[in-house]
């Protein structure tokens, strides 16, 4: 291990676990905050460890024992392969150190409220990270949504319609599998825009979907899927998503209702219909590169960041963070109940498949 020095004058100290890519983007939302302090960084490989150090001058360490054991640490963050959430989430949780996990919470459903049963044990607050929601374009067309602006809501879509190139699925042995990754397109990149679909519309009753690997080889998950859903609002919907287009689109959300659509764009909002002003209807232009190849170009810690800010801040007050885990399952649902739908070609009830699994 190498210790760095801590100011001690910040209240929460965090530790990151898992080196990889999105832990940059942890780390850098992490220094931007007034009130926590990044401690120490872990990962079973020290040399991503100490690439991840170095980089925040933060103490890094390959050894467990050590790194849990840190009295500074009030908050850890789980940056792993999705199906190590619950692993390390555990020994987190029983350390009595409140956990951030890094989306989706975990690759099924019971071994996500299995981390979730975890933290209520041992009396620590889980969050997991959709840092889309507090984007302030998001927020806007939340606030719309809420505000009835739209009426009664009939329709809403979500396209994801991005490219991954195969470097990128090689680039880790866990990519696209199911056992660490979960799947494909739906799991990894599109559980985001689904989550704000869920957040905007309310849960989702059934599903159907279909889903297939047509660009990439060597991977077990999909990079293509199209779903169709009935809300239990009444409303109907869409996702497409995929990894394969060529050239990668921005991400969309549509929300129709009978007054007018919301549209967020990328990172745009727009508020469409003859009842709205000009300047409801057009947002400025924000760049979203999430298409891109590389996952990370021209990403920004900023919401990330903001979802940090809210959830030191509800732990502060001891209330339950945004998102917490058990929102966070529903967004899981809808991607294992479209894998399912696709197995079994026939609709899925989502609260059937959701109490089945977790009673």
């Amino acid at each position: 291990m190498i210790r760095m020095k801590s100011n001690q004058n910040k209240q929460f100290g965090i530790g990151i676990v898992g080196c990889g890519t999105i832990a940059n983007v942890h780390a850098e939302a992490i220094r931007q905050l007034p009130n926590a302090e990044l401690i120490s960084v872990y990962s079973r490989n020290i040399d991503n460890a100490l690439r991840l150090g170095q980089k925040f001058n933060v103490t890094a360490s390959n050894k467990w024992d050590e790194f849990i054991g840190d009295e500074r640490l009030d908050v850890v963050t789980v940056c792993t392969p999705n199906g190590t959430h619950l692993d390390y989430g555990q020994r987190i949780a029983e350390a009595g150190k409140h956990i951030v996990v890094e989306k989706p919470i975990e690759v099924t459903l019971e071994r996500g409220k299995q981390l979730i049963e975890a933290c209520e044990q041992h009396n620590v607050r889980l969050a997991v990270i959709f840092q889309n929601r507090f984007l302030p374009e998001v927020i806007r067309m939340k606030d719309a949504i809420d505000a009835d602006k739209l009426g009664k809501i009939f329709l809403g879509d979500a396209y994801i319609k991005w490219h991954r190139t195969q470097a990128y699925y090689d680039s880790a042995q866990w990519r696209g599998t199911f056992a660490l990754d979960g799947g494909g397109v739906l799991i990894n990149q599109a559980i985001h825009t689904i989550d704000l679909l869920l957040w905007m519309l309310g849960k989702v009753e059934t599903v159907f979907g279909h889903i297939g690997t047509f660009t990439h080889t060597g991977i077990e998950g999909e990079d293509a899927a199209v779903a169709t859903l009935h809300f239990q609002n009444g409303a109907l919907g869409v996702i497409e998503a995929s990894t394969s287009v060529q050239p990668a689109m921005e991400r969309r959300l549509e929300i129709h209702g009978e007054k007018g659509t919301a549209i967020l764009s990328g990172n745009s909002f727009h508020l469409l219909g003859s009842g709205f002003s000009q300047q409801e209807n057009v947002s400025p232009k924000e760049t979203s590169a999430s298409g891109a190849s590389s996952p990370l170009q021209n990403f920004t810690a900023e919401p990330h960041r903001r979802q940090y800010e809210a959830i030191l801040n509800t732990i502060s007050q001891n209330q339950t963070p945004p998102v917490s885990g058990e929102e966070s399952l529903e967004s899981l649902a809808i991607v294992l109940g479209i894998y399912q739908s696709a197995k079994r070609d026939c609709p899925i009830n989502l609260p059937t498949f959701m109490k089945e699994r977790l009673g």
